[in-house]
């Protein structure tokens, strides 16, 4: 099963959703459904996978949770807040277990306070795909390959104003599935490209000092992944999957020892949505003088980088309400015992006609000493043979310096080096 996973990769169809609806996916080329299961699709989707245990376990929310180390994928803003001047966290997700066995993919990042209202960071997300094991037109072995994927950040924020931030992320990506093999005398070969995230937070907290009862409440928002289109040696080129997320959360205090976090974010792929094609006998018809399929309904997906970030808020055949369906909900609740347990609970939900990513996600968080953490997820799918059952996550967390101070509480000292 590892080697035909590996190949699908190889065609460019490793995603979630093409596995929840690998039949849907085709009505849009047929033109068989008006609504169709049209799902947006991109290069390297794996920009995407969420990384660390503790948004896991909240059903993949972390626009705005509180920060730590994880926080260069979520928003890289958050850590200008962050009570610790430097962490480093390392991620580990076995992938697809139910269907492969050396598929995994790793997140090691770290970051370091540089004064009060700036922080740098550093990242690198690595996925493994296992191995390819190829074959001539005759099935005879043909030699193999270990697919793989990695992408490299690096980070910067910085504090505008009491409580509020920004970052943004450069990163390299690159995307390693055949080596220089080739089909029908053509050579394939790596694809990489450079991208860009641009992230923004905010927060503020009322809160008895006696009783340590209150509230605080965060917005952020991060549009990831602004990038070129890919090819792998072919003519064609294929999107980035630039993403959009917004979110909120907000923290119950109920004394000093016990809090209460709810996250909610709202997610929106920022590619083309296939359009529905002119068929004939439920063959596609090619206009003549372009030379490509005919559209009846949506916009051509073959559109620059910025056209399609743009236009994927309104290109989608159904209008609107199709346009909505193609917003992804993450929610979930985290419980704190005097900063040092956690429990988690979250959903994640995608509509059916885009992915029908469903499940639910449960998780524990353990810290030691004030310095070192664990944090676990699992997984839970809402119907069987989803392909990411039995999914889990573990996250290591390392505070190197829990003395210096946060942003937070320098409010005397706005404008400390800010030249």
């Amino acid at each position: 099963m590892t080697r035909i996973l590996s190949s699908l990769c190889l065609l460019g169809c490793l995603t979630i959703p093409i596995f929840a609806n690998a039949q849907g996916a085709g009505s849009a080329l047929t033109g068989q459904d008006t609504v169709g299961y049209r799902i947006p699709q991109s290069a390297v989707p794996f920009l995407n996978f969420t990384p660390d245990a503790r948004s896991a376990g909240i059903g993949d929310a972390g626009v705005a949770t509180s920060p730590d180390a994880n926080s260069l994928y979520w928003n890289p803003s958050k850590l200008v807040f962050a009570k610790q001047d430097q962490g480093v966290a390392l991620s580990y997700t076995p992938w697809l277990r139910n269907i492969a066995d050396d598929m995994y993919f790793t997140y090691l990042s770290g970051y370091k306070k540089v004064g009060r209202n700036q922080v740098i960071g550093l990242s690198l997300l690595y996925f493994d795909m296992g191995t390819i094991d190829f074959t001539t037109i005759l099935g005879q072995p043909a030699g193999s390959f270990n697919s793989k994927e990695y992408a490299v950040t690096a980070s910067y924020s910085r504090r505008l104003a009491q409580n509020f931030s920004m970052g943004v992320n450069l990163k390299y990506i690159n995307s390693n599935l055949s080596g220089n093999y080739s089909v029908n005398g053509m050579s394939l070969k790596p694809a990489s490209t450079a991208a860009v995230d641009i992230s923004a937070y905010y927060h503020n907290e009322v809160r008895d000092d006696v009783t340590g009862q209150g509230y605080r409440w965060a917005f952020g928002g991060i549009i990831s992944n602004i990038g070129g289109k890919v090819s792998y040696g072919t003519p064609e080129r294929s999107p980035l999957p630039t993403n959009f997320k917004i979110g909120t959360a907000l923290t119950l205090y109920t004394d000093k020892y016990n809090k209460f976090n709810f996250a909610l974010d709202l997610n929106k792929l920022m590619v083309p949505t296939p359009p529905v094609y002119q068929t004939v006998n439920g063959v596609p018809v090619i206009n003549p003088t372009t030379g490509q399929y005919t559209i009846v309904q949506g916009k051509d997906p073959n559109r620059s980088t910025f056209q399609s970030i743009f236009g994927s808020f309104a290109d989608a055949p159904g209008g609107f309400s199709e346009e909505l369906k193609e917003i992804n909900i993450a929610t979930g609740i985290e419980y704190w015992y005097n900063d040092l347990f956690a429990a988690r609970l979250g959903y994640y939900n995608e509509a059916k006609s885009k992915g029908d990513r469903k499940f639910a996600t449960a998780g524990l968080g353990i810290r030691l000493q004030q310095k070192y953490g664990i944090d676990f997820a699992y997984l839970i799918p809402v119907r069987q043979g989803n392909p990411l059952a039995q999914t889990f996550r573990i996250s290591l967390i390392i505070d190197i310096n829990k003395k210096a101070r946060s942003a937070e509480v320098d409010d005397s000292d706005d404008n400390d080096n800010q030249e």
